[in-house]
């Protein structure tokens, strides 16, 4: 039996774009809301798309659009600010009080073989890059934003307590940006192996009988010091306690990964010593200097993306996703 189906009509605004979808990364948050229906702040109470690390082509745009052009190849900056409130006004349009952000409550995500999208959020790819890298640059642009907010300098000694995507990019987003020495700690030893293959200079497999001393004890042995900046990037308290009693006095705590609502950590020595903490949040123009670095060669993204799969196979990859086993999975959406 053939199957006809009518040509569809998309409606979009006249500051917005049309985008075929040519692939999508699946990230943590994602298989968060698949698995348990909440993520951060959201929780599902009504099926949603998921999906906010895509790239595509224009093949439609709005009559007020002189940015982009039908054919052009674009990353997806998966949010839609509202650009009025205090803080779109102070320029940190990744706190907006109402973000429209792919993938959430506030809007859907584009994993789906078309999508519309607010132009000026829409990033050209250099031509050298692939549509792959192109959705990949999300996370990326995650990552350099938490080392932007990290103040990662020139000889830096850090420590990244989570070796999953974000970990990892972190860790080759502070290599570029002049980090001297690099260590992640997980707890499965698998990620450690390709930490040391995408920047780590060295590694710790965090035992579970281990105590949070004994943690400090062996990241002071393999980077020689305490370290300047320590990275949260899993989320779970005994990561971020490590990373409030390792931190030299007058370093800083950077905490990126998405945690409980409440933790118990070892707060009033870290203040005592003036361990700064700090929260990142999303992306704030990044996606550009993301595009870039890729672009020249400073981080090999390609080399962070191990798995794909087409769109009738996504369940396949949530629950590999979810296993752990993969690095950064990608789904073809056209396939």
């Amino acid at each position: 039996m053939v199957l006809f189906l009518p040509k569809l009509k998309y409606f979009i605004f006249d500051a917005e774009v049309l985008i075929k979808i040519d692939c999508v990364g699946i990230c943590g948050s994602d298989v968060k809301l698949y698995s348990t229906g909440t993520c951060g702040a959201d929780v599902i109470d009504k099926p949603i798309v998921i999906g906010h690390e895509g790239a595509g082509t224009v093949v439609k745009v709005g009559d007020k659009v002189s940015s982009l052009r039908v054919g052009d190849r674009v990353a997806i900056e998966p949010t839609q600010p509202c650009r009025s409130c205090e803080l779109c006004k102070r320029g940190k349009y990744n706190l907006c009080v109402e973000p429209r952000y792919c993938s959430s409550m506030g809007a859907p995500g584009n994993l789906c073989r078309y999508y519309k999208h607010v132009a000026d959020f829409c990033h050209k790819l250099p031509d050298n890059l692939s549509m792959e890298e192109g959705a990949a640059v999300q996370p990326l642009a995650i990552a350099i934003h938490a080392c932007n907010r990290a103040k990662i300098t020139l000889g830096s000694k850090i420590v990244i307590l989570g070796a999953g995507p974000i970990g990892i990019l972190c860790a080759m987003a502070a290599k570029a940006m002049g980090a001297s020495k690099i260590i992640l700690t997980d707890v499965v030893q698998s990620r450690l192996d390709a930490a040391l293959e995408l920047g780590a200079d060295n590694v710790l497999l965090v035992r579970r009988e281990y105590t949070d001393e004994e943690v400090v004890e062996k990241i002071v042995k393999l980077l020689g010091d305490r370290p300047d900046v320590s990275i949260d990037a899993c989320g779970y308290g005994s990561a971020q306690r490590v990373a409030l009693l390792v931190t030299k006095t007058a370093g800083l705590v950077l905490v990126v990964g998405i945690a409980d609502k409440t933790v118990e950590l070892p707060l009033s020595q870290a203040l005592l010593r003036e361990v700064d903490v700090v929260g990142s949040f999303r992306i704030m123009n990044t996606y550009q200097p993301a595009l870039a670095a890729v672009s020249s060669g400073a981080i090999p993204l390609d080399q962070f993306i191990t798995h794909r799969f087409p769109l009738n196979k996504t369940k396949e990859a949530l629950d590999l996703a979810k296993s752990g086993a993969a690095m950064k999975i990608l789904i073809h959406v056209q396939n």
